[in-house]
């Protein structure tokens, strides 16, 4: 299975409402490894990599976000994967 990398920006109301745990507990469901972080602008930024299919099944998810979530804007950037991550964290 070829891997991939996604660095995905989401916009919206998407701090304070579990957007970060969502995106963990979603990406070790679909064996992602990489973070989630809150950016100073008030979006949430996912680095992501993995599987092609599951990197991308993760970002559909990411679409609709928790159900306290507004997501406005979702900007997706792929790359070669690094394969420098295990797991999935929350960084601060």
């Amino acid at each position: 299975m070829d891997s991939v990398k996604a660095t995905v920006k989401i916009k919206g109301d998407v701090q304070g409402v579990g957007f970060r745990h969502f995106t963990v507990q979603n990406a070790r469901r679909l064996d992602v490894n990489g973070y989630v972080v809150n950016q100073l602008d008030g979006s949430v930024k996912v680095v992501a990599e993995g599987p092609k299919q599951n990197v991308e099944a993760l970002i559909d998810v990411l679409k609709e976000g928790p159900g306290a979530a507004t997501v406005n804007d979702v900007d997706v950037q792929f790359s070669d994967a690094t394969k420098g991550y295990s797991g999935f964290q929350v960084k601060f």
